[in-house]
């Protein structure tokens, strides 16, 4: 298929859509090689891969009820997809190449169509096994907001996109993406850390008492970040896209684990010349820091006048399109046990219940549409893993009584040695993966679907 050149139209890139798609646009998104200087000269720039060359890619914003039109043209050597992850998309559209779609080879496109059904803070990124390790590590991702009917009141949204790189001493990205050490381990974890692609910590000045509601996206192959408000009194509004009941969270710290979202809302101090940082914790949530000290990610800094007092923070509404509960007595029961392999196949590295899985797997149970089910998380393993279901949201339920957490998720953080348990409604037909978050876990057997018929 041939392509007319591109151009920006309103900040977004769009192109002609193919035949018979009634003449509306779509955005096109070039999966490419590009530069990005994540170190300071003499260190050269370093070679990613992008959508449209840049990471992360460009914003997509929707409005409530827009239709998102997405033509992927792939200029890279190697096949990929796109995954759109935390979106509750129909499954054609849902990028799990080898399951939903095949992957988009060399010189070819693919046009992603939907309509988002919820707001919130989403992401896309590259989900072609076994290179969606490679190419979102390198870069080939970008962000998706879906916009509120009515946003909450703030005074300033700012988006924050942590990642790490494993750089050599000239800015090149270093080692094998697939390497046994990583595989087998924790999963990819780079030195060099960046906010929005730069150096932090990213400086924003703002007046005295400045209402400022943060997305946070943790974009890393497989740290676990630990981020530490200081000098703020942070509210969570949002987990994985939906929104919550504001929760203070505990010692004003939060996990996020690969793939992860939150929205956090807070007041900037009243008293001009203070600061309020965001922090990265040393060592993501271990104990031991492991040698790295915290990093300040952002500094906003008290300027001016201050604004008056705005009363209580309020985030945004509860999405009604989620079920108020989850009948747990008539759910689909099952527990997954992810454990490491004895097989020397990389490719075969970690199981779900006994099997090193991958889309074109058998499937681990199949339920009717609107089956509640209930599914055990059960880390066999000595290193925390992270599990990202596709097409749903969950609750986590509490341990050791019949409740759930107050929020949703599409990926939970599994501690070494533990179970979790969550909760959902299977209300959204197809098949769908259950698969690690850490890319180069899934490549090598993490990972396993199940259909909704």
């Amino acid at each position: 298929m041939k392509f007319t050149r591109r151009e920006f139209v309103a900040g977004a890139l769009l192109a002609p859509a193919r035949a018979g798609a009634q003449d509306a646009p779509y955005r096109v998104l070039e999966a490419r090689e590009g530069e990005l200087r994540l170190l300071p000269e003499p260190a050269k720039a370093t070679k990613i891969l992008g959508f449209d060359g840049e990471v992360p890619g460009p914003l997509l914003r929707l409005k409530p009820g827009e239709e998102l039109r997405a033509r992927l043209v792939n200029r890279l050597a190697r096949p990929t997809a796109i995954h759109w992850h935390g979106v509750r998309v129909v499954n054609a559209m849902d990028g799990a190449a080898g399951l939903t779609q095949e992957p988009v080879a060399p010189g070819a496109s693919f046009d992603y169509r939907f309509t988002p059904p919820d707001s919130g803070l989403f992401w896309y990124r590259a989900s072609a096994l076994p290179d969606a390790a490679e190419q979102k590590g390198r870069g080939l991702y970008g962000v998706l907001i879906v916009e509120e009917a009515e946003p909450p009141s703030v005074d300033r949204e700012v988006l924050l996109v942590l990642d790490d790189w494993r750089l050599d001493g000239k800015g090149a990205i270093s080692g094998d993406f697939l390497a046994d050490a990583d595989v087998r381990g924790e999963g990819r974890i780079g030195s060099t850390v960046t906010v929005n692609s730069k150096t932090p910590p990213e400086t924003i000045g703002l007046a005295p008492g400045a209402r400022l509601r943060l997305r946070l996206l943790n974009a890393c192959n497989a740290r676990v970040a630990g981020i530490i408000f200081e000098n703020v009194a942070p509210l969570v509004v949002g987990v994985d896209g939906q929104a919550c009941e504001a929760f203070a969270p505990i010692h004003d710290t939060i996990p996020v684990g690969p793939g992860a979202r939150f929205d956090v809302m807070f007041d900037l101090p009243r008293e001009a010349g203070a600061q309020a940082r965001v922090l990265l914790r040393g060592g993501g949530l271990r104990a031991d820091k492991g040698g790295e000290d915290d990093r300040a990610l952002m500094v906003l800094r008290a300027e001016g006048d201050a604004i008056p007092e705005r009363g209580p923070i309020r985030g945004p509404a509860l999405n009604p399109k989620l079920p108020a509960e989850v009948k747990l007595q008539n759910a689909k029961r099952l527990d997954l046990l992810i454990a490491a392999s004895a097989s020397k196949n990389p490719r075969e590295a970690w199981t779900i219940n006994g099997v090193a899985g991958s889309p074109r797997s058998k499937p681990l149970f199949a339920v009717p549409r609107g089956q509640p089910v209930s599914l055990g998380f059960v880390n066999k393993c000595e290193i925390a893993q992270s599990l990202h279901v596709h097409g749903h949201h969950m609750r986590v339920l509490h341990p050791l009584d019949d409740g759930w957490e107050p929020y949703w998720r599409d990926s939970v953080i599994l501690p070494p040695g533990r179970t979790v348990r969550v909760a959902f409604v299977a209300d959204n037909p197809g098949k769908w993966l259950i698969e690690s978050a850490i890319p180069e876990h899934a490549a090598s057997g993490a990972m396993a679907w199940f259909e909704v018929r």
